[in-house]
């Protein structure tokens, strides 16, 4: 990756962008290293919420960005081709964890975790629209043993729903209700989480540094797919899951964004539209269109 000079000094400038501290995004990250372009970029680490603001704000040129903040955001962004965190299917770190059965959930207080936009809306619509219920929502940090003295029910995402799903609800007795999952069994398509989105702006100004990051990104996912056991065993160094469990979870995951993955963005907005601060018809459109 070539950086172009800008400014009165002539210094290159790396392309800003965004990385998601969960280990969902791992395979996306982890092979930029092995394919040596983690020093070509000026990369910045937080919560998929943080990192949807600043590249909407435009502090950062590319990055993940959760799906209602791209679709609320359309105009401003252009995705990047084929990378994406979803799932078709289980996902095993998006869930509701419940004291209840969900159709029972009506009027109950329900404990959403504060990062996760998407997450929360697909509960939401969910339990709205599957289970018809109408719980009392409220936000609080991603801590399930906290959430449940005062809730019955529990939306977590990321490693704290892979921590609550796993050890968390089995301690305490409670159920755990995989989002992926209700949603193919429900629609029958795939689930998109977050996608990789360019500014529109930075891509029209800078096409050879936008395809370079994209490149960048389809290159160290297959390595990482290639590769997942390494991938796995090197994760589970520093983190609370063995080597196994994380490989079924890379594997879990499905990181494409093709036909499949756009049908089901569409059929999510169609059914959140309005509501959600974006028209029920908002497109995709890919870098390079």
């Amino acid at each position: 990756m070539t950086a172009t000079p800008h400014g009165p000094t002539g210094a290159p400038s790396r392309p800003r962008v965004g990385h998601i501290q969960f280990l969902n995004c791992l395979p996306l990250y982890w092979g930029l290293a092995r394919t040596g372009t983690l020093l070509d970029v000026e990369l910045t680490k937080d919560t998929p919420e943080k990192l949807s603001e600043r590249l909407v704000a435009g502090e950062l040129d590319v990055g993940p960005v959760t799906l209602v903040e791209y679709l609320r955001h359309a105009d401003e962004l252009v995705a990047l081709p084929d990378i994406a965190v979803g799932c078709d299917g289980p996902v095993m770190s998006c869930v509701i964890v419940s004291q209840l059965p969900l159709d029972r959930l009506d009027g109950a207080r329900v404990a959403l975790g504060s990062t996760s936009r998407t997450s929360v809306r697909l509960a939401r619509l969910l339990l709205a629209e599957r289970y018809g219920v109408t719980p009392d929502y409220f936000t609080c940090p991603p801590d399930l043993r906290l959430m449940m003295q005062e809730a019955q029910a529990a939306v977590l995402i990321g490693d704290a729903a892979l921590r609550a799903s796993l050890y968390e609800a089995p301690e305490l007795g409670l159920h755990v209700h995989d989002l992926g999952a209700m949603w193919k069994e429900w629609t029958g398509l795939p689930f998109v989480f977050a996608l990789w989105a360019a500014r529109r702006e930075y891509a029209a100004r800078e096409p050879a540094l936008a395809a370079d990051v994209h490149r960048a990104f389809l290159e160290s996912l297959a390595v990482s797919l290639e590769e997942v056991g390494k991938v796995a065993e090197q994760a589970a160094r520093w983190e609370a899951y063995d080597a196994e469990l994380l490989e079924r979870y890379f594997t879990t995951l499905d990181f494409r964004l093709g036909a499949g993955q756009l049908a089901g963005i569409a059929e999510f907005a169609r059914r959140t539209g309005g509501a959600g601060g974006y028209p029920a018809d908002v497109r995709v459109r890919m870098l390079g269109e």
